[in-house]
């Protein structure tokens, strides 16, 4: 049996790999739907050990019995009602034997389903017939408990009560939803969970499975993640089955599923597999792309373990450059963006550099492909910076144009290269941009890389591997005052906070109230915040912000004061004027400001922070 605190820790800490189907790999070895699944456990063990080890073999963290439907009800119906805890033990050894000493087990159990008329039923019976089962697999050996597929709120009760006779065994409740978050009968999430956070013996994570198919599944993640405070496990079905000769056959791809898998991932949950449908060939694809975000030593052999590596403590802030000590001095940080070019002549970036170290700015931001442009690279031009003009950068990594891999190697090359100060954005689509059909990657959004950059700062790269030395940057992330969905934009950013970003840039501020909102509202992360200034070139540049530049608001009264000016240069000035209004307004509330040096004309963001 494992250790249940350190499988608790994994599942909060780690990504891990669900295995997938069980039914439909048996439905493929010619077990028709005549057969009681669950007494294969019994009758013909060698089919359920050789799925068992599939999905082992693709790399699978938890191994899941094939004990669905194996309580009183459903196995009475083919006259095995006494046969509970034979059937549960024999599946939950089996899934033992295979999955060894490094591998979880997961007791799976069902919906009670319907049962039949012509007696008086209590709930008490319907309580003891769970209790029974998940006695049966405790017994056999499983690590924790599974319900799967509960489809209504009455399901859900049941199994938590049914859990308060077992509090040794941690049980995660997995439900049964549509796009809309809602059950087949039609219950809403807010519903469904009540009961889950009331249990007597709380869970240690909730879940979603089965469904209509992985984008299905990504719609109700969606809805549920901000209603609970658990880890959270996807395991969608293999979309929805076609008729194909009298089979039913799943046409999702395991590509396709890895693809949802990772969005799951972004969004903030925890483990991911499959249901229905899902072959250990998705497992395996899933596995092999989601793993580098784990901290799961992969052994020889493709055997996956959850060992986990030893990981030093976050190094403190102070003393990682010299913005990281202004930051944590609380002393006022200049900040001036220039974006590279869009040739491969760099002289006159470095010169509009230079002018800004002689003119005291702290750090020159780099942006990386702004609005998905095609430009130099921004890792050169930023070492270049530091290089030739002795000024600290910051560097914007993108996660649109990079998979796992390169990100490792571009952020190995920023500790190479000297560069401390990395602020992690996801990106703009590329559709956006000058090459709308240019394929993007976006193997990892902000989040996700700001949690390899913590570890690499830790001493452990991308696959779990000791970094000898290790990374040593600041690192910083991006954040919108301004966001639709203010809600959304403030979790992210706790996600962020927690995976361990160290200071925050906002977009462009033209308003000052709802800066003043963000920041009362993240005032407990006890986070930095350097607020993004544009100083507008022209009434023509103003509307480009106000209409066509995603997360940026330009209110009513800036857009008559640039329009009142009667040509470019008054509305440049106009501009600059606006600008350090609002630095004057926010100098108290933020850190500092990073301003923009709008057509890549510097002296106008220096005319901005001018004294």
């Amino acid at each position: 049996m494992a250790n249940d605190t350190t499988w608790n820790q994994l599942l909060g800490e780690v990504i891990v790999i669900f295995d997938g189907a069980m039914g439909t790999e048996l439905y493929k070895r010619h077990q028709f739907v005549n057969v009681c699944y669950d007494a294969l456990n019994l009758d013909r063990p060698d089919l359920v050990r050789e799925i068992h080890r599939a999905y082992a073999d693709a790399g699978a963290d938890v191994l899941t019995t094939n004990t669905f439907g194996a309580n009183a009800n459903k196995l009475g119906k083919y006259g095995l009602a006494e046969q509970v805890r034979a059937i549960n033990m024999a599946g939950a050894r089996l899934a033992r034997e295979i999955a060894g000493p490094h591998r979880r087990v997961a007791g799976s159990v069902g919906p009670l389903g319907d049962v039949p008329y012509g007696r008086e039923w209590t709930e008490e019976t319907f309580t003891q017939w769970i209790s029974d089962q998940v006695a049966a697999l405790r017994e056999g050996g499983v690590d924790f408990i599974m319900f799967e597929t509960l489809s209504s709120r009455r399901d859900v009760e049941r199994a938590c009560r049914a859990m308060a006779s077992h509090p040794e065994i941690p049980y995660i409740v997995s439900l049964n939803v549509d796009r809309h978050g809602e059950s087949p009968r039609g219950e809403p999430l807010t519903v469904l969970l009540p009961p889950i956070e009331a249990a007597p013996v709380p869970p240690m994570g909730i879940g979603l499975n089965c469904g209509e198919g992985p984008e299905s599944m990504l719609a109700a993640l969606e809805l549920l993640m901000p209603l609970t405070r658990w880890p959270v496990v996807v395991q969608p079905n293999a979309g929805t089955p076609k008729q194909v000769e009298g089979r039913m056959i799943y046409m999702t791809s395991p590509e396709y599923l890895t693809t949802y898998a990772q969005r799951y991932i972004q969004l903030g949950a925890r483990a991911v597999g499959g249901c229905c449908g899902t072959t250990p060939e998705h497992i395996r694809d899933l596995a092999r792309s989601l793993r580098p975000l784990a901290r799961a030593h992969v052994s020889t052999g493709a055997r996956a373990t959850l060992e986990v590596r030893p990981l030093a403590p976050r190094p403190p802030t102070r003393g990682k450059s010299r913005l990281a000590d202004k930051l944590c001095e609380r002393q006022w940080v200049r900040c001036v963006e220039l974006s590279p070019p869009r040739g491969w002549n760099l002289a006159p970036t470095l010169e509009a550099a230079r002018m800004c170290q002689r003119a005291g700015i702290d750090a020159i931001n780099v942006p990386d492909g702004p609005r998905a442009s095609a430009r130099l690279s921004p890792l050169f031009t930023a070492y270049a910076i530091q290089r030739e003009v002795g000024i600290e950068v910051i560097l914007h990594f993108c996660g649109r144009d990079k998979s796992l891999l390169a990100i490792q190697a571009d952020l190995l090359g920023c500790a190479a290269a000297g560069i401390h100060n990395i602020l992690f954005i996801t990106g703009d689509p590329p559709k956006l941009g000058d090459f709308p059909f240019s394929s993007a990657v976006f193997d990892a959004d902000s989040i996700a890389m700001v949690h390899i950059q913590d570890h690499m700062n830790r001493g452990l790269d991308i696959g779990g591997r000791p970094l000898d030395p290790p990374t040593c940057v600041l690192i910083g992330v991006g954040a919108d005052p301004n966001a639709v969905d203010f809600d959304r934009e403030i979790r992210r950013l706790r996600q962020k906070v927690e995976a361990g970003a160290e200071f925050v840039i906002t977009q462009p501020i033209f308003a000052i109230e709802p800066l003043e909102r963000f920041l009362k509202t993240i005032e407990d992360l006890h986070v930095p915040v350097v607020a993004g200034v544009w100083p507008l070139a022209s009434l023509r540049n103003a509307e480009f912000m106000r209409h066509e530049v995603p997360g940026v608001v330009v209110p009513d009264e800036v857009m008559r004061r640039m329009a009142a000016s009667p040509d470019r240069e008054t509305q440049r000035q106009t501009g600059i004027a606006i600008a350090r209004e609002i630095i004057a307004q926010i100098r108290g509330a933020v850190a500092g400001v990073q301003v923009s040096a709008p057509l890549g004309r510097v002296e106008t963001a220096l005319a901005v922070l001018a004294d």
